[in-house]
């Protein structure tokens, strides 16, 4: 087995192509795996190449089986258990504060801790017939870390459904409850996929950061707290070379060359 179980590559546009590569465990969430996609999307926030990241998988049944059933049954202490878990909440607050928008491309089935993993990202895209879900409950266990952004993603009714039944959902049936951003056929997915990220990548980095930060701290404001908040985000994009280029742009019909400042 290849010590590598993230791949990892940055094309000529910026986007950032993170692949989930152990296909022994159908991409299982095991210790070493999360640490490697810590690395990586650490990497991908230093690098200021990277406009948009992408988070694929080499699996094109399963996009992951979810957390690693044997850390759970393992004879570990408590405590070790315990702080081994620490890895679920690093990572959803590093895809939250990344600066960068993240794409999750599920091309197979998203299950369990996975489920919550797309969950996390900005935008959720999938193939025709991928199911999602968190099928915990079938195995005497809960949802208990993805169910935080469960409950942020989808309908109360229908995410209680899925955790407490572990019934699976469809990417089409996920899609209309807008917890999925695009369903597309095989043949379409990776043609689609590619607009979609090319799409974001030629926007202004500077501006993607700033809006991207400034959703994730008003998300749990009150509104007032929040448009005071905005309102001071405004004020400091209004200040940038790139709001300038962009108008300018527009006005002249031509494509704009972001600065970053």
């Amino acid at each position: 087995m290849s010590d590598v179980l993230v791949q990892y590559a940055v094309d000529h546009r910026g986007v950032a192509r993170m692949v989930l590569d152990d296909p022994a465990t159908r991409n299982a969430l095991t210790d070493a795996l999360l640490d490697q996609l810590l690395a990586r999307l650490e990497q991908a926030r230093r690098d200021e190449a990277v406009r948009v990241v992408v988070l694929a998988s080499t699996g094109t049944r399963v996009f992951s089986s979810g957390g690693d059933l044997k850390t759970f049954s393992g004879t570990r202490t408590p405590i070790d258990k315990y702080t081994g878990l620490d890895r679920f909440p690093r990572l959803f607050r590093l895809l939250r504060d990344l600066g960068k928008p993240v794409v999750c491309a599920a091309d197979g089935d998203l299950l369990a801790g996975a489920f919550g993993l797309a969950l996390a990202c900005d935008l959720l895209v999938a193939r025709a017939g991928v199911r999602m879900g968190c099928p915990e409950i079938d195995v005497g266990v809960f949802p208990f870390m993805i169910s935080a952004l469960i409950y942020r993603s989808v309908p109360r009714a229908k995410a209680n459904e899925l955790m407490m039944t572990g019934r699976l959902m469809t990417a089409e049936e996920a899609r209309d409850l807008h917890v999925v951003n695009a369903v597309w056929t095989a043949e379409d997915f990776d043609a689609e996929l590619d607009a979609w990220v090319g799409h974001i990548a030629s926007r202004s980095p500077l501006l993607m950061r700033l809006g991207k930060e400034a959703l994730a701290a008003t998300q749990d404001l009150p509104l007032d707290g929040a448009l005071a908040l905005l309102q001071g985000q405004l004020a400091l994009a209004l200040t940038t070379e790139d709001v300038v280029e962009g108008v300018t742009a527009l006005r002249e019909k031509r494509p704009p060359e972001w600065r970053g400042r």
